[in-house]
């Protein structure tokens, strides 16, 4: 998958692939796998290797590098995030159903663009 609209190379991606809407969409230690990946002109590339079956996917631009979403007080994320299914991250938490998609197997090119709502 192509991410997209890094504002910057600081820190790493995190890309979480999820099977279920158990702990979709910022509970990354809940996904069936997750990578992290490094920046190189405000883009990256995470790669999973999976069976044909449905799934959503989170990615985190971790500038940190501490390996979560991190959030303010009130629960806003406060590093830029992504959503498969076209979703754009706004104030609520993004719905699984809409995230999600078929993966039929093969290679699938799912591009992801990065918003920062801080």
């Amino acid at each position: 998958m192509d991410v997209s609209g890094l504002h910057n190379n600081t820190g790493q991606v995190v890309c979480a692939l999820f099977a279920s809407r158990n702990g979709f969409p910022h509970d990354l230690d809940k996904a069936l796998m997750r990578t992290s990946v490094a920046i190189s002109n405000q883009h990256a590339s995470c790669e999973f290797h999976v069976k044909p079956a449905p799934y959503a996917i989170t990615v985190v631009h971790d500038e940190n590098s501490n390996g979560k979403l991190d959030r303010n007080v009130i629960g806003i994320p406060k590093e830029g995030v992504g959503i498969s299914g076209g979703q754009k991250p706004h104030f609520g938490i993004p719905r699984y159903e809409r995230a999600e998609f078929n993966f039929p197997g093969g290679r699938l090119e799912l591009p992801i663009k990065i918003a920062y709502l801080l």
